[in-house]
């Protein structure tokens, strides 16, 4: 159920204070110490950013796709490593729970999730299986009442921190959908263990890392559902929304950028004058805020159609691949627009440069969101 005008107004405006006075004063100690301050975390707790997409009878804020693709428009114009922490209990660690979870699961580990007590990490990824999911090598297999898990997860978001694995494994050998089911697993189950943190190019501080299972048991009523073979098309619903978040956080990393070039446009002076009277530094500015605002329209066109019911996995695809990379096209401009100093780590368009190559990668990448918007094109005419 949506929000009324008002108190959304008040949400998006508490949540713009928030990223202005706090989290972006803060960003460059997260980038050279790869942390996030214990007292800004509780500030996000506090503010219901871990719980934007949980249901209010879970403690959540219960915002339908449009009004969080709205709040993400403004975590978007700070580091994404702010947003990465919430982002697993918004989405992908919380979403397979609320779509396919029983009343137990969702009355156990939802609560936790809303209020931010508890992390979760959506453990899909293998070093073999990335964009071919159905690949996925880990497998569980029924012990009694248990299941005995195998396998190597990579790249696993917040996984140095999660208290909660949402893991996909495999059920029955064959290549097909039913074969996969999905488990909630709890960080310190036995057999259970994680890699060093990864090493990336950006995005400091959002924590990446392998999770490994090793004859990793656990009870029957770990499995999401208590119901095999849902796991596959689960992590899929579950991806479609993830992919509008990602869009719209995109949007604001862009807006960010854009503002950051635009100011230092109007300040610095060549040949006389500022170069934001240059007409080749104009051009730059214009295709940036042209794209923008076609991302920001198919954001929130695509949420609304899924705030109607409607199937936006065409959608959700378009909206992501756009968004992405016209991210990658307004950040190169805007290190373009600085210059030299746009190459130099003291101004924060070298950082959102590098963080921003990532977006085109995960959630899917460009290349398998072409394959899934030409096969619903297929779809629709065939």
């Amino acid at each position: 159920m949506a929000l009324d005008q008002e108190t959304l107004t008040l949400l998006l405006d508490a949540v713009r204070r928030f990223v202005t006075e706090r989290l972006v004063p803060a960003e460059e100690a997260l980038a050279n110490t790869g942390v996030i301050p214990e007292d800004i975390v509780n500030e996000m707790r506090e503010l219901g950013l871990f719980g934007l997409s949980i249901a209010s009878e879970y403690g959540g804020l219960g915002l339908n796709m449009e009004e969080e693709v709205q709040v993400v428009f403004e975590l978007g114009k700070t580091s994404p490593a702010f947003r990465s922490l919430a982002g697993t209990n918004i989405g992908i660690g919380s979403q397979s729970i609320v779509l396919a979870g029983s009343d137990a699961q969702r009355a156990k580990y939802l609560p936790q999730l809303a209020s931010g007590e508890l992390i979760g990490s959506f453990a899909l990824t293998e070093p073999d299986a990335g964009s071919d999911a159905m690949s996925i090598r880990t497998t569980a297999v029924r012990d009694g009442d248990h299941y005995i898990l195998n396998g190597t997860k990579r790249y696993i978001t917040n996984a140095p921190i999660a208290g909660l694995f949402s893991v996909m494994a495999r059920t029955a050998p064959e290549r097909r959908a039913d074969s996969i089911s999905c488990f909630l697993v709890e960080a310190n189950t036995p057999g259970l263990t994680l890699g060093k943190p990864d090493k990336k190019m950006g995005q400091a501080g959002a924590l990446t890392s392998d999770v490994v299972f090793d004859n990793c048991r656990v009870p029957a009523s770990a499995l999401l559902g208590e119901k095999e073979g849902t796991g596959f098309r689960t992590s899929m619903r579950v991806l479609d929304k993830g992919r509008l978040h990602i869009s719209a956080l995109c949007v604001g990393m862009a807006e960010r950028l854009l503002r950051d070039a635009t100011l230092y446009a109007l300040e610095r002076k060549q040949f006389g004058q500022a170069i934001s009277e240059f007409q080749l530094i104009q051009a730059m500015l214009a295709d940036s805020q042209a794209e923008i605002y076609a991302a920001r329209c198919m954001v929130m066109d695509a949420a609304r159609k899924r705030d109607r019911g409607e199937n936006t996995t065409m959608e959700a695809a378009c909206t992501k691949m756009f968004s992405t990379e016209m991210l990658g096209r307004v950040a190169d401009r805007a290190v373009q627009i600085h210059g030299g100093a746009g190459y130099m780590s003291e101004y924060p368009v070298e950082r959102f440069y590098r963080d921003a190559r990532l977006f085109r990668i995960f959630e899917g990448t460009t290349q398998i969101q072409q394959l899934v918007i030409a096969r619903e094109v297929l779809k629709a005419h065939g």
